[in-house]
């Protein structure tokens, strides 16, 4: 029987990010950018107002006041885009409009709202300090200055620089595609007629979920029932579009475990015993000729869930190009007490909450294997060592978060 670090050192071995792909900045949320990115102009890329204004020079509005308002010609009007066809001179002003180019001469901008509004003279009610109101060229981003690191991960605010730097395409590392198949003849797709002995399949929408919230895409196949020519031509029709294949059930040692049954003739997939609970039975190994890799998970809906989180998940994070690869793990005091297996690594489902200012965790229901109300009141797994069979109340645990990372 293997250790959980055995099985995972396993599974990882070889693992690297996906080869990067140029893709639209639309198409990159998510993914892990695979290039440093440098600004090849400032930004902003010239002087430009900050308000909707009048562009002054500071001695013409020196002393300004709504009793002794500075009346100024206007000789020129910027809007966004354009530029003005006249310097500023003294005793003269320019309306201007936010982000439009500062025109020649100008020292401070009057917000509108000190003016009157006019368009042939304006009338301005306060001074100004020079520089007011004016965005200088390169004050954000510098020329040359990275607006994107290889190995960060892209959302909306990792994407608005890299816009505003002109990149309209960026190489990254792609979601992989990942295959989550359903095996069981007992298995019903949700929402289907359920007879007796038959049971809805909660596994491929548990899993296919938890893969799409690794960052991965999900391509959900099944119910398969108990067949062995009918698993493997689902398995081959779906390699084609498979960077990573993902099975549920039939991994056990009953007569109709046909996962086992079929891929161990392959000889390209190792079934073992890990010690922990939920989870003992896994299976992994490679498909085909390109060697898709292939994770074969117990079937009972628990163990699935947590071999996926211990197991799959770092190995799609890793060929998302993520640098962190684990769930973040936490120090928790343990506020009931706990009973485990000797020998095995328990991943007891828990319910984590701060309270006076420490994390608190506490026992979600029933641990069994088959147990999906506890679970969907956890967000947190307490992970008991090997050789502990009992922590009483009051003991510090280490805590699998399952709502970061």
């Amino acid at each position: 029987m293997r250790t959980v670090e055995e099985h995972l050192q396993a599974v990882l071995a070889g693992v690297v990010p996906l080869s990067p792909i140029d893709v639209t900045l639309q198409d990159a949320r998510g993914c892990v950018l695979a290039e440093s990115v440098t600004a090849p102009w400032p930004l902003p890329p010239f002087d430009n107002a900050s308000m909707d204004g009048y562009a002054v020079r500071v001695a013409d509005v020196m002393a300004a006041s709504d009793a002794k308002p500075a009346v100024l010609e206007v000789i020129d009007d910027v809007p966004a885009g354009y530029r003005a066809t006249h310097e500023l001179r003294d005793g003269t002003a320019i309306r201007i409009m936010t982000g439009a180019p500062i025109p020649e001469g100008t020292q401070a901008v009057i917000p509108v709202e000190w003016t009157d509004a006019g368009t042939e003279t304006v009338s301005i009610t306060r001074e100004a300090q020079l520089g007011a109101h004016i965005r200088l060229r390169g004050d954000d981003i510098a020329l040359g200055q990275v607006v994107g690191t290889a190995g960060t991960v892209l959302g909306p605010r990792e994407i608005a620089p890299l816009a505003a730097v002109g990149r309209g395409r960026v190489a990254v590392h792609p979601r992989p595609r990942v295959v989550v198949l359903s095996t069981g003849s007992e298995l019903v797709e949700p929402g289907g007629t359920l007879t007796p002995g038959l049971i809805a399949d909660s596994n491929g929408p548990t899993i296919a979920a938890a893969v799409e919230e690794a960052g991965a895409i999900a391509y959900r196949v099944g119910p398969i029932p108990d067949d062995p020519e009918l698993m493997m031509a689902a398995l081959e029709d779906q390699l084609v579009r498979a960077d990573l294949i993902i099975t549920t059930g039939g991994v056990s040692a009953g007569a109709y475990d046909t996962v086992k049954a079929v891929l161990s003739t392959l000889g390209t997939v190792e079934f073992t015993k890990v010690a922990m609970q939920p989870g003992m039975p896994q299976g992994h190994g490679t498909l085909g000729e390109d060697r898709t890799p292939i994770f074969t998970l117990p079937g009972n809906p628990v163990s699935a869930y947590v071999s996926f989180e211990v197991f799959v998940r770092p190995v799609l994070r890793r060929m998302l190009g993520h640098a962190r690869i684990y769930r973040p793990v936490v120090r928790a005091v343990l506020a009931e007490s706990l009973a485990s297996p000797a020998g095995k690594r328990q991943f007891a489902r828990a319910e984590l909450s701060v309270e006076d200012g420490r994390y608190v965790v506490r026992p979600a229901g029933g641990q069994g294997s088959h147990m999906l109300g506890a679970l969907s009141q956890s967000n947190a797994l307490v992970v008991v060592p090997e050789e502990i069979t009992e922590l009483p109340a009051g003991s510090a645990v280490a805590v699998l978060r399952l709502d970061e990372g």
